[in-house]
C-alpha cells in the first residue's frame, strides 16, 4: 500500500471518528474506541513480537479500578487518572514479564493466565478498595486540566477519541522505529536476534511493560467514560474476548486489532437485544474467519491489495 493510500485512509477514518457521535449514539462509540485501543495494546505483544498472553485483562481491569480510586477518592483530574492507571498498568506489565518472559510458548502463556487470575482473586477481596462483586461504580468524569467538565457525551467522546488518537500514533511510531524493528526480528528468528548480540530479554519486557501500560489506559479511559470499574474488566474471559478482536481484525497489522475490537463491541451492543445467543454467534463468526480469512479482515485486504499490484 503506497504512503498516499495509507494517507488518504487515515484522514477518512479520522474524519469519520470525528463526526460519528452525530449518527451513533456516543456513549457506544466511546465503549468502541476503548476497546480497540485495548486490542492494538495486545497486539503489539502477539503482532509484534509473537508471545500470546493469556492475562491481559489484569492490566486492563487493575488500571480500571486504578484510574476510578484515583478519580474518586483522590480527586484526581480525568487526565491524571488515567495516566495513574497507564502507570499501574505498566509496572504490573513489568512485574508479570519479569516471570514470564523466562518461558515459551504455551508456558508462558499459562503463567500470564495464572498471574492474572491471582489479580482477579485479590480484586474480589479487597472489596473496600474495588467494590467486590458490586464493582467500583460512580467514577466522576471530573473536569479536564480542571477546567473542562467532561459530563457532556460530546465532550467525553472528543476526549476518549483524543486518547484513541494519541495512544495509536505512539504504538505507530514504537512500531516504526528500530526499537520496533528488532521486536520484528525476535518475532521472526529469536535465536538469530541473540546471535547478532540483541538483549532479546529486556527487549520482551520493554515491550510487555509498553503493552500492558497501554493496556491500562485503555482500561482507565473506559472507566472514567462508562463511570465504573467492575470484575468483568479483569476476568480471563476479557483475556479470550481481546485475543478475539485482535484474531478477527488481523493480528501483526496496525489497524486490524481496532477494526476487530469495534466489530465485537458492535456484534455486541446489536445482538444483545435481539434475544440471539451473542456468543454463539460471534463464535461462530470467529470460526468462519479462521477458516476463511486466516489473516484476519484487515490482513485478507492487505494481501488482496498486494496481489493486484
Amino acid at each position: 500500500m503506497s504512503k498516499n493510500t495509507t494517507l488518504t485512509i487515515t484522514v477518512v477514518l479520522v474524519g469519520l471518528l470525528l463526526i460519528a457521535p452525530f449518527g451513533l449514539y456516543p456513549a457506544f462509540v466511546m465503549k468502541a474506541l476503548c476497546f480497540a485501543l485495548f486490542a492494538c495494546a495486545f497486539n503489539l505483544m502477539l503482532g509484534f513480537v509473537g508471545l500470546l498472553s493469556f492475562g491481559h485483562a489484569a492490566f486492563f481491569g487493575a488500571a480500571a479500578y486504578a484510574t476510578g480510586y484515583a478519580a474518586k477518592f483522590w480527586g484526581f483530574t480525568p487526565e491524571l487518572a488515567i495516566l495513574f492507571g497507564g502507570l499501574v498498568g505498566g509496572a504490573l506489565g513489568l512485574i508479570v514479564g519479569w516471570v514470564a518472559i523466562r518461558r515459551q510458548g504455551i508456558y508462558f502463556a499459562m503463567i500470564t493466565l495464572a498471574i492474572a487470575q491471582m489479580i482477579f482473586f485479590v480484586a474480589i477481596q479487597a472489596g473496600s478498595i474495588t467494590g467486590g462483586e458490586d464493582g467500583l461504580q460512580g467514577v466522576p468524569r471530573g473536569h479536564l486540566f480542571g477546567l473542562i467538565s467532561l459530563e457532556e457525551p460530546l465532550v467525553m467522546y472528543y476526549f476518549v477519541l483524543a486518547v484513541f488518537l494519541l495512544c495509536f500514533a505512539l504504538i505507530w511510531r514504537i512500531v516504526h522505529s528500530p526499537f520496533g524493528n528488532v521486536l520484528k526480528a525476535i518475532r521472526e528468528n529469536e535465536p538469530r536476534a541473540i546471535s547478532l548480540g540483541y538483549k532479546v530479554e529486556r527487549f520482551k519486557l520493554f515491550a510487555f511493560g509498553l503493552s500492558a501500560a497501554l493496556a491500562g489506559v485503555a482500561g482507565g479511559t473506559k472507566a472514567i467514560s462508562v463511570q465504573l470499574a467492575s470484575l468483568t474488566d479483569v476476568t480471563w474471559q476479557m483475556s479470550g474476548e481481546v485475543i478475539l478482536m485482535t484474531l478477527l481484525g488481523g493480528v501483526g497489522t496496525l489497524v486490524g486489532p481496532a477494526v476487530g475490537g469495534a466489530l465485537v463491541v458492535t456484534l455486541e451492543h446489536f445482538l444483545a437485544t435481539s434475544g440471539l445467543p451473542v456468543t454463539m454467534i460471534i463464535g461462530a463468526i470467529f470460526v468462519v474467519c479462521v477458516l476463511a480469512f486466516r489473516r484476519g479482515i484487515v490482513g485478507e485486504v492487505n494481501a488482496l491489495l498486494t496481489r493486484k499490484r
